[in-house]
């Protein structure tokens, strides 16, 4: 059933975009049929090629590239970008800057933060501390503990909400702290109850929900509603190098009430993750290659 309401979905969407150029100016319809192509909800497409086609004169909109750029510029407005991920921020209340990841099983949460943690270390010059909760897979805790030996910072296990306070206080010295949370399902209650007490113990300045790019929407926005019912106010999105299309991850963003912090583009530690940037994003929602980059 999952195969076939995919391959319906496909059909609208070739349909959709094959009756786009006989109703648009050319220049924009070749944008609104590499939005459908990627996958962006029809409404938001017809919301995106309308805005652009009041803002430009007849003779642009028959113009590729005029068109491309006009498109462009109106998705970076609905990508919603977390600006303290691009530069290093200390926190208000003189703790150290406390991040927890969480988010479904196998998305790339304890590879995410060992990446982060070389980057505030690496590229920050900062003092950093792990900490992870997840004690469910002997394999995460050995995973990240290479990863912290690697890279040169300390790594704190964590059983249950009552020892959190402990490890916080061993870790007072740094500058960042990253909390690596287990997998959970979005549909496993207990379990999310239990992250809340986590949560609520170590009382994070940021946590960021870990999704892949590679799910459907579908799953995305499961992930999204349950997930929030813990505390999440920024988005990572990983394995863009494994992913399809790219218009679910502009869906997910224009419905959830997150900003996106960080994308992943592989499994390479330290590297091969970035800031949030909504040039970026945009111009893979309009069919660029991962591999190329924005002009910004």
């Amino acid at each position: 059933m999952s195969a076939v309401k995919h391959l319906v979905s496909q059909m609208m969407h070739q349909q959709k975009a094959a009756a786009a150029p006989s109703s648009l100016p050319k220049g924009l319809s070749q944008q609104y049929a590499a939005l459908i192509q990627q996958e962006v909800a029809s409404e938001l497409a017809d919301e995106v090629v309308n805005k652009v086609r009041h803002q430009l004169s007849e003779e642009e909109l028959h113009d590729e590239e005029i068109c491309f750029k006009a498109v462009r510029r109106e998705l970076v407005r609905y990508l919603p970008i977390d600006a303290d991920a691009s530069e290093f921020k200390p926190s208000k209340d003189g703790r150290p800057r406390t991040i927890a990841l969480m988010g479904p099983t196998g998305v790339g949460k304890t590879t995410t933060i060992a990446k982060l943690a070389a980057t505030f270390k690496l590229k920050h010059k900062k003092n950093v501390a792990l900490i992870t909760l997840d004690t469910y897979r002997i394999a995460a805790v050995d995973q990240l503990r290479t990863y912290a030996g690697i890279i040169g910072v300390p790594l704190h296990v964590v059983a249950r909400p009552q020892e959190i306070q402990k490890a916080l206080n061993l870790c007072k010295g740094c500058d960042v702290i990253l909390i690596d949370t287990a997998g959970r399902s979005q549909r496993d209650d207990a379990r999310l109850t239990e992250l809340t007490a986590f949560l609520d113990a170590a009382k994070p300045h940021e946590v960021h929900l870990v999704l892949s790019s590679t799910c459907s929407q579908t799953v995305l926005m499961e992930a999204v509603q349950r997930f929030s019912q813990v505390r999440t106010d920024r988005i990572i999105f990983t394995k863009l190098d494994e992913a399809v299309t790219f218009g679910v991850l502009l869906n997910v963003l224009d419905k959830a009430d997150m900003r996106l912090s960080y994308v992943t583009t592989g499994q390479e530690v330290p590297h091969q993750i970035e800031p949030g940037c909504p040039n970026r994003l945009a111009d893979l929602v309009l069919g660029q290659q991962v591999g190329e980059r924005s002009d910004s």
